[in-house]
Formats: structure tokens, sequence, C-alpha cells
């Protein structure tokens, strides 16, 4: 498959191998705008193609660096992220009865949103940052996002070690309806919210009792 020498990724990939998966797919998962998925895709291609790759150990490359990037993603929300809107969350209508409410909600559906969020372009980069600002039970996320990880990996690894980058054809238009699956929850959740906020709201308190720190 020759198109790979004229991609820069693929140069990357030949030269520093496992190393640069690692690299690449880390930075996404803990936030960082990079191109995780196609870094996947390029070297699980460049090893069927070439067999200068196991595609074990880009899948263990893979799905290592998703749980160590979202865990790196989910501290820093965890650590930074609710001081900061216990500060300013008033400036954009987000008072300490809507940010309890944002825990209490990601306390029900976040592991959902952690696994499955691994599969869309949008939220793979966020949703670890989100858990931790919202505070998802640690345990839980480990394993939520291990199984994301892992499942992503070796899906979207085997998937084009096997079939080359036809799997882009799959995974594209996947990835896009999962994403609008998700834009559509959210605003069915999110006007949900706006008409029940006050009952919710007394659930939240009730669930998740005293101040915010």
């Amino acid at each position: 498959m020759t198109f790979l020498h004229d991609l820069p990724i693929a140069d990357l990939i030949a030269n520093y191998g496992y190393l640069f998966i690692f690299l690449i797919i880390t930075l996404e998962s803990a936030g960082v705008p990079c191109p995780g998925e196609t870094a996947l895709i390029s070297a699980a291609v460049y090893a069927g193609s070439t067999g200068k790759l196991d595609i074990a150990g880009v899948i263990a490359a893979a799905a290592g660096a998703a749980i160590l990037g979202d865990n790196l993603g989910y501290w820093a929300g965890r650590r930074w992220g609710m001081p900061l809107l216990l500060r300013y969350g008033h400036l954009i209508a987000l008072d300490h009865g809507r940010l309890k409410l944002g825990q209490y909600l990601f306390r029900r559906h976040g592991g959902k949103i952690v696994f499955f969020g691994r599969f869309t372009a949008m939220l793979r980069a966020y949703a670890a940052l989100l858990a931790g600002v919202n505070r998802l039970d640690a345990r839980r996320f480990f394993v939520f996002n291990a199984l994301g990880g892992i499942v992503w990996a070796a899906s979207m690894g085997l998937g084009s070690y096997y079939f080359g980058r036809s799997i882009e054809t799959i995974a594209g238009p996947v990835g896009l309806t999962l994403l609008g699956l998700v834009i559509l929850g959210g605003i069915a959740l999110w006007l949900f919210v706006r008409r029940h906020e006050a009952r919710l709201v007394s659930k939240a308190e009730l669930a998740i009792p005293g101040p915010l720190v």
C-alpha cells in the first residue's frame, strides 16, 4: 500500500513505531486535539502491509495510551475543573444547584458517556475531562474507561489490520451516528432538565448533601 508513504503520519509510525502510537493517543485522550484514531488505523494498516509492526503491539499501545490519557484528563478535571466552576460558573449560568445537578446526572449516566465517548471524535478527547469535573466515581470511571479503550483499540486495530483503510468508511459513519445520538440525547436531556429542574435539583441535593468542594 504505497499511499502510506505519502502520509506524514505514516513516516512517524515507520520511524517511531509503538512510541508514536502511544504518545499521540495519550495526548488526544487527555484532551489535546490530535489524530489518535487516524494514528491507530494507519499503524494497523502499516502492520498488515509491511509486517514491521506487530498488530498485538499496536493494539496494546493504543489501549494503554487511551486508558492513561483518559485518566490524565479525568484527574485534571477532578482537580481543577470544579474549583474553577465554583468560582466562575455563575458567569455561564452554572450556579451551585446546577453544578450539583450535573454531578447527580453524571453519577447515573457517566459510565455510558465514558464508554461510548471513546468511539466518537468529539467526545473522545473530552469525555474523561467531563467525568472528572462531575466527580464520577473513580473506580467506576476506571472500569468503563478501560473497557472503552480496550474495545476501541481492538476493534479499530483488527479491522484496519484485516481490511485496510476501508475500515474508515465504516468507522466514520458509525462515529457520526453515535455523535448524532449523543447530540440528540443531550438535547432531550436538556429539555427534560429544563422542565423538571426544580425536582431534579431536589433529588441531587438529597443524593449529594452539603456544599460542593
